[in-house]
């Protein structure tokens, strides 16, 4: 049970992070940039990525999700369920790459992210949370490569991080 009072209904919060799943469809379908994303967050707000760090403020999100997600453009993330606990969204999804394996099943790893909503169809703060050495376990067994230039992760990224509760 949440600690906080909801200051949104969990339809409002469920209904933007559908939309923001339209969104996600129509970049997998190459029609958008990644960048796109950004419209659903506050101009103050924070992501946190696991490879990249603390991206704080709209303007930096913009440019992470440019550059983190240059060269994953055949990657999927299939959203798996999701929950509202006050005004937190908690969502489980896979990090797919391309092809299968030869029983058929997916090059894919697992993550979870923890997003604050902040009303008007808007998100403060997402964190996503995954195994990198899976991750990178997957491409290995794969042989994915990227088909275009794929930006590095920075030496080293800001990782504080305050959940996003404040």
């Amino acid at each position: 049970m949440s600690t906080k009072t909801a200051r949104y209904s969990p339809e409002e919060i469920l209904a933007t992070h559908h939309r923001y799943l339209e969104q996600r469809k129509k970049i997998e379908a190459g029609a958008l940039g990644w960048d796109a994303l950004a419209e659903f967050f506050t101009d103050d707000a924070t992501f946190v990525d696991p490879a990249w760090g603390r991206i704080d403020g709209k303007d930096n999100i913009v440019r992470f999700l440019r550059e983190s997600m240059e060269g994953l453009e055949d990657w999927t993330f299939p959203m798996e369920w999701e929950l509202v606990d006050g005004d937190t969204l908690v969502t489980g999804f896979q990090n797919r790459l391309p092809g299968r394996r030869a029983d058929g099943s997916y090059y894919q790893a697992p993550g979870v992210s923890r997003i604050v909503y902040a009303g008007g169809g808007k998100f403060s703060f997402e964190q996503d949370l995954l195994n990198m050495v899976h991750v990178l376990e997957l491409i290995k067994e794969s042989g994915w490569m990227p088909k275009k230039k794929m930006n590095a992760p920075p030496r080293n990224p800001v990782r504080l991080c305050a959940w996003g509760l404040d």
